[in-house]
């Protein structure tokens, strides 16, 4: 697993996705910064993690997509499924270079609040909540955008696929409002990543949501494996 994060890791900025995927998030995140807090001169927060849910739709696609439809494109798969490394491992050190570049743009994002430190009182359990929050966000998005990799050997067809995926998930919570049976109502939000999310916004550490975003993770990177175990012996 460790040679195949490192080759990962290395191929992100041995070629443009790397850059562009930092430039683009760092960007948009500081601009997403500027607008919700200091031009509306608020130490909420609430207001920035939920435009960065919305755009890590549009953003995670871009580490995904190529991860297994570019080894399909350049017949380079094969070497993949013969090699001495078990299908968890390749799959899974695959997971951890997209996550690493994911949790790392992240984390350099978050360096803004100390701006909010020096002007206003920022409730630190709250921030630490969201954060916490987007990097269980992205670590599920990233697993389903490896899944849909796995699929196809197109870059834009893996792209819009997840994206389609991602937007499911994040909208579905919305139709509750206009939806009055309740039995459709906890299905939906049952599956929402948005329902979730928003415990961790007020700083409440939720168990149950860290469980739900853990085990989709897990089961669309099972999944994965199970896409190469066919090809395997199929």
């Amino acid at each position: 697993m460790l040679a195949i994060y490192k080759r990962e890791l290395s191929a992100y900025f041995s070629t443009p996705i790397g850059y562009v995927f930092c430039a683009i998030f760092l960007a948009l995140s500081g601009a997403v910064f500027s607008y919700t807090t200091l031009f509306s001169m608020t130490a909420d927060v609430t207001s920035y993690f939920t435009v960065m849910l919305l755009l890590l739709v549009i953003l995670v696609p871009l580490l995904t997509m190529k991860l297994f439809s570019e080894e399909r494109k350049q017949r380079t798969e094969q070497l993949l499924l013969t090699a001495p490394v078990s299908l968890y491992a390749m799959v899974g050190g695959k997971f951890l270079a997209a996550y690493t570049l994911f949790a790392g743009c992240t984390l350099l994002s978050f360096l803004s609040f100390f701006i909010l430190y020096l002007s206003a009182h920022v409730k630190t359990a709250v921030l630490f909540g969201n954060l916490v929050a987007i990097l269980l966000l992205g670590m599920t998005f990233i697993a389903i955008g490896i899944f849909v990799s796995a699929l196809t050997e197109n870059q834009l067809a893996a792209a819009i696929g997840t994206v389609a995926i991602l937007l499911v998930l994040v909208l579905v919570s919305f139709l509750n409002s206009v939806i009055s049976v309740y039995w459709i109502r906890f299905v939906l939000s049952s599956i929402s990543v948005f329902a979730r999310f928003q415990n961790f916004t007020q700083g409440v550490f939720d168990i149950a949501a860290l469980f739900y975003y853990l085990s989709v993770s897990a089961v669309f990177l099972f999944l994965t494996v199970r896409v190469f175990e066919k090809r395997r012996w199929g």
